[in-house]
Parts: C-alpha cells; structure tokens; sequence
C-alpha cells in the first residue's frame, strides 16, 4: 500500500462497491444480514465506510451476492486488507476532522470558498497559531500543538511532486480585511498567498464587496475529489462541532455550480495578486505606526 493512501476513503469506496453488488444481486439490507448471520446495521456500517470489513466478509457477501469473478473478488478482498491499515493523522491520536483529512489526503483537486479565514491549506504558521489560539475555547498547549502539527502535516499534499492537489480558492475580501494576529502576520499571510497563487496548480481568487450579493452567502464549503474518474466527490461544510459531508451526486453538482458562479463574479487571478498586493501595502503601513 502506497504511503499516502487513505484507508478511511478506501472504506468508503469498498462499501459503495458492496451497496452496488447487494442492490445488483436484489438484495436488500436486512436480507444481506440475515444470509451472513449478522445484524442489518452492521451491513450499514460497512457499506457506510464507518467500520473495517475483513477480507472474509468480503468473499462470504460476494457469495451471497452470486458475484463470480475471481478478479473482481480478489480486487475487492485486497481492498478490505488495506482498509484496516492507518493514515499518517493517526499517529497524532483523536484529532477533530479526521474525516475531512482522510478526503483532503485521498484528493485530486480541492475547490473551496472561504467568506472569513484563508484556508487552512494555505495558512501560515503563524496565521494559523493564532487562529487556533482565538477560536478554540481555552486550547491547552498540548492541543493547540497538535492541531498546528496536523494542519502542517495537511499542507504536505500541495507539494507532492508526484500527485499535487490542483487547489481552486475563492476568497471572500473579508478574509483580507481581517487582522488576524497582528498587522505583521497578515502582511506574510497575504505574501504567501500571493506565491501560492503563482504556482501552476493552485488558483487563488477574491471575491471583493463590489461583488454584491452571490451564492457564498451562506458560508465556507469545500468540493473534494479523488483521482477515480468514477466518484461523484464529496461536499464539506466545516461546522464547529459536527461537520457536515455530502455525497449525494446531486448536492455536489449544485455547489460546484455555486463555486463556477463564484469564480465567474470574482476577480481574475493576475487581478485578484494586485488586489492582495494593495493590502499586503496597507498593513506595511499599519505595522509601521507607532
């Protein structure tokens, strides 16, 4: 198994591929328990991607299933060995959005829109020290640490040489507005934004107030999708405690054309660097007040 694959995401992908030969074989849930002697939502799970599945699950359903491929059972049952083996997060322990991480890591291309903060993708280390430090309720030291670690450990994706996340960020001109920090954090936040946004597969774009009104009225939310062609994606709205994911080709199709009428109302790129460049100006000037 390669060193950045995602076994929470391959879950995923096994039991979707489970669900699809159930309901091909006319099967329905409570059914496909009763025939392997276990309960209807332990069938839900695993199809879920919530829990591991051994290799013998797999090839006693493909039997129930009257799935005869030996190629096709063995691809699956090597999917279920792999599924049970861990991401690199792990080693940090329980980390909130471990989901979300698990997605970022399996994807190809991440488009996001951002109404308050920049990503945390493109975040500097002191940009996102201090918002860790203000949005979180009493952080300890130790916690505080961890999530910045994890959050370093995330930005690793946007510089693999072998597969670099094609990154599309809209960003509302709030983000740029906002001090986070201290004038001199903003002004090397927004500097490093500005090199990002040079690279050939990272887009940045801002969305300024002229815009009016438009569809990232309702907040933050990310579209991830991972190099199988055949996937929808996923849709992810960070809340603060319980976040939020979408799958449904249906949902994914709507805020992809959310995202596509954002990118149309905002700056273009070269336009959005001087936009950003103007206010990397205007906190030099504010750092150097007295």
């Amino acid at each position: 198994m390669a060193a950045n694959s995602n076994p929470t995401v391959g879950r995923r992908r096994l039991g979707a591929e489970l669900r699809r030969l159930r309901q091909a074989s006319g099967l329905k849930s409570t059914e496909a328990a009763q025939r392997l002697m276990v309960s209807q939502p332990k069938i839900s799970h695993l199809e879920n991607g919530r829990r591991a599945i051994s290799p013998r699950d797999v090839r006693d359903l493909c039997a129930i299933y009257g799935v005869t491929d030996r190629q096709v059972i063995d691809l699956l049952m090597q999917m279920a060995g792999e599924s049970g083996q861990q991401g690199w997060w792990h080693a940090y322990g329980d980390i909130p959005q471990s989901v979300y991480v698990a997605l970022e890591t399996d994807a190809a291309s991440l488009r996001t829109y951002e109404s308050m903060a920049t990503p945390g993708l493109l975040r500097t280390p002191a940009y996102a020290h201090a918002v860790i430090g203000e949005t979180i309720p009493l952080p300890t030291v130790e916690e505080a640490g961890t999530r910045l670690k994890v959050l370093l450990r995330q930005q690793h994706r946007i510089y693999d040489p072998a597969r670099p996340l094609r990154l599309w960020v809209v960003l509302d001109e709030s983000v740029l507005r906002r001090v986070v920090g201290s004038p001199d954090v903003m002004r090397e936040q927004l500097e490093h934004l500005n090199a990002l946004g040079a690279e050939p597969h990272v887009t940045v774009q801002v969305l300024p107030y002229t815009a009016g009104a438009h569809p990232g009225l309702t907040g933050q939310f990310s579209i991830l999708r991972s190099a199988d062609s055949t996937a929808a994606g996923a849709v992810y709205l960070e809340r603060f405690t319980s976040d939020l994911y979408l799958e449904k080709p249906s949902d994914v199709r709507l805020y992809s054309g959310m995202h596509d009428r954002l990118r149309d109302q905002a700056l273009d790129p070269d336009n959005s660097r001087d936009f950003i460049t103007d206010a990397i100006k205007s906190y030099i000037a504010a750092a150097s007040r007295p």
